[in-house]
């Protein structure tokens, strides 16, 4: 019965087009973004849809960091962060992290999702009567961290500031509330009015909880994010990010007071029943973060890069969404089973690794690809995407921008 059930779940996926399938990519040290597909010789495929945006996973000083630390520690933590799995390098790794915010404390944890989830859960059961006012397009981490919980939710208008207003204007400013948003949205590649939600919390007596994860790294001072390129990380309470994006390892992370950072430390069941990083991890992690830290090459690189991404795109007729303004270029196709033909065929015919986002990623009907350019990928790389993608949408008869007649006339 129970295997019947789920299986039928699972045919309603595959009949869909939605039922997703892993491709096994063997990232090759020191080649990123070149991998090389399980069974299938010597031949590498580009990869142009990680989260790896500035090739950090492959830098000399984070590899050597993570070989020095395992040499010296051994392989595991040991256990949680309270019951021996508290090594020197946490505190090093938690202390760069809050410099980097300009926040008096950081926490890490073992991922960005359980960062979120943890972090959102303990302050919604810990703060008495408190509501939670989310953005309609959050992760999915934020958004089961605040699900988890019985406390009061309002949902506003994507990026909508009228709307939030209003939901803020029906509580009482002495009642506490919580206003979580993203500063870049991964697929749709917009930004959100982070200045002005911060002063509308602000006057209304809400805390912020802005998550970074796409944008640290990539933008501000120091690479430190949106919040501080704007100028309004101090008008920010708690902001949340990950190790696994720009940063190239993987861990998650929350910077904010010494009391916040206190309270979630000592009552998020998700933090403490997990095993902590291991100190290689945690040593990468924090290399790489002082890199980039005290040097901008790759992020200045990764902006040039993604301008010249733009062009060829627009060149070749690509449906890039409007919405995007950042790094992350979502390429729209409008079809589940056309979006994973399209993506087997760039794999096969032209070596490209794109996968497709289909739902519950985004809404059916925008299914797509989550194009991004590295400081890696060079301009005869990004010039190869842009002609394998016009081939493909031809194929299939997605639609482009501009007809084929138009493009060769340029």
């Amino acid at each position: 019965m129970y295997q019947s059930l789920l299986s039928d779940k699972l045919s309603g996926l595959k009949a869909s087009g939605q039922y997703r399938t892993f491709v096994t990519l063997n990232r090759i040290c020191g080649q990123y973004p070149l991998a090389r597909l399980e069974g299938d010789g010597d031949r590498p495929v580009v990869v142009w849809c990680s989260n790896d945006y500035l090739g950090m996973s492959q830098h000399p000083s984070v590899r050597d960091a993570m070989h020095k630390a395992i040499d010296a520690y051994g392989a595991g933590s040991g256990g949680s962060r309270n019951i021996g799995g508290t090594h020197e390098l946490y505190g090093q790794l938690e202390k760069s992290l809050a410099d980097w915010h300009s926040k008096e404390a950081a926490l890490v944890f073992p991922t960005g999702f359980s960062s979120n989830d943890a972090t959102l859960q303990c302050l919604l059961r810990q703060i008495p009567d408190c509501v939670v006012i989310s953005d309609e397009k959050n992760h999915a981490s934020i958004i089961n961290g605040i699900r988890s919980t019985s406390t009061e939710r309002q949902v506003f208008s994507h990026s909508n500031l009228e709307h939030l207003e209003q939901i803020l204007s029906q509580y009482p400013l002495d009642r506490p509330k919580i206003v979580v948003f993203e500063s870049v949205y991964s697929m749709d590649g917009d930004v959100a009015p982070i200045t002005e939600i911060a002063a509308l919390s602000k006057r209304y007596n809400a805390l912020t909880y802005l998550d970074e994860v796409h944008a640290i790294g990539m933008y501000g001072p120091r690479g430190a994010g949106l919040a501080a390129q704007v100028g309004v990380a101090d008008q920010i309470d708690i902001i949340q990010g990950t190790m696994a994006k720009a940063i190239g390892v993987i861990g998650g992370y929350i910077a904010s007071t010494q009391v916040m950072v206190d309270a979630v430390r000592s009552f998020a069941t998700g933090f403490i029943f997990t095993t902590s990083l291991p100190p290689a991890v945690a040593a990468g992690c924090h290399a790489s973060v002082e890199h980039i830290k005290t040097q901008s090459s790759e992020r200045d690189t990764l902006q040039v890069r993604t301008k010249f991404l733009r062009q060829k795109l627009s060149e070749a007729g690509i449906p890039v969404m409007e919405c995007s303004t950042t790094h992350v270029l979502p390429v729209l196709v409008g079809d589940a089973a056309k979006c994973k033909a399209a993506a087997e065929r760039l794999l096969s015919l032209h070596r490209i690794y794109l996968q497709p986002i289909n739902y519950p990623s985004v809404p059916v009907g925008t299914e797509r690809f989550r194009v991004n350019a590295t400081p890696n990928h060079s301009e005869a790389q990004i010039a190869h995407l842009a002609d394998s993608l016009h081939e493909v949408f031809e194929h299939f008869g997605i639609a482009l921008t501009s007809p084929t007649t138009q493009r060769e006339g340029n």
